[in-house]
């Protein structure tokens, strides 16, 4: 199989040359547009997810030799969350390059975080098959780079901080449920919604633990009320 121009160049951006170009496109394929003969992203998606979690785990546990599993664990969580992975696909520009059905395509599939995240992940799990782990660990950490720079700041515990929001403003601790799940065990996908006692509420959604979803809802919290 030869890939097109488009997914050629799409390859240079990655920074990886298939020689099984087909898992490329496999990995870029969503279930909207798959047939027996054209197989979507799915499974593929479930290999890149742990590529990734291996990968920046890795990364993390060596970067800082002092850290504890406490201080760790939040790091990794921004670093594999739904959110970032979309954020990768769009800055390569993998939602131009997606194949969708016409249903998903007409309602703005190109920009969905959810399969944006989905396809970053099994194209992640289609550079190992293709060319071993050491090839996606290289991909994967040229580009997280600069969220790996960053990680400590993007990592702050949001809920820790709406707590003591709350305590110190005479309320009692926020509250937080889920009002949504969807997705296969493997990788589910959670909405979360956090009230405070005067009302308010925030919703958070993506896939991840629902501790990483909390965190995320308790984050559009806290911008919601200005801290």
């Amino acid at each position: 199989m030869k890939l097109s121009a488009e997914l050629r160049d799409f390859s240079t951006r990655l920074g990886h040359d298939f020689a099984q170009p087909e898992l490329l496109v496999q990995a870029l394929t969503h279930g909207s547009v798959s047939s027996p003969t054209r197989p979507h992203n799915q499974r593929l998606e479930f290999l890149g997810d742990r590529v990734l979690g291996l990968t920046m785990a890795e990364a993390l546990y060596q970067a800082d030799a002092d850290a504890s599993e406490g201080q760790l664990a939040p790091r990794y969580n921004a670093l594999v969350r739904g959110e970032t992975c979309a954020a990768i696909a769009r800055q390569i520009g993998l939602g131009d390059v997606l194949k969708l059905g016409r249903s998903e395509m007409m309602s703005g599939g190109r920009r969905k975080e959810a399969l944006l995240a989905d396809a970053m992940e099994a194209v992640l799990a289609a550079i190992y098959l293709d060319a071993g782990f050491e090839a996606a660990r290289a991909v994967i950490l040229r580009l997280w780079s600069q969220r790996l720079k960053t990680v400590e700041a993007d990592s702050r515990d949001a809920k820790t901080a709406l707590q003591e929001w709350a305590q110190a403003n005479g309320m009692a601790p926020p509250k937080y449920e889920v009002t949504a799940r969807k997705g296969p065990d493997h990788a589910p996908q959670f909405e979360i919604t956090v009230s405070l006692e005067d009302g308010r509420r925030s919703v958070a959604s993506g896939k991840g633990t629902k501790r990483s979803i909390e965190q995320l809802a308790a984050q559009a919290m806290l911008t919601e009320i200005g801290v």
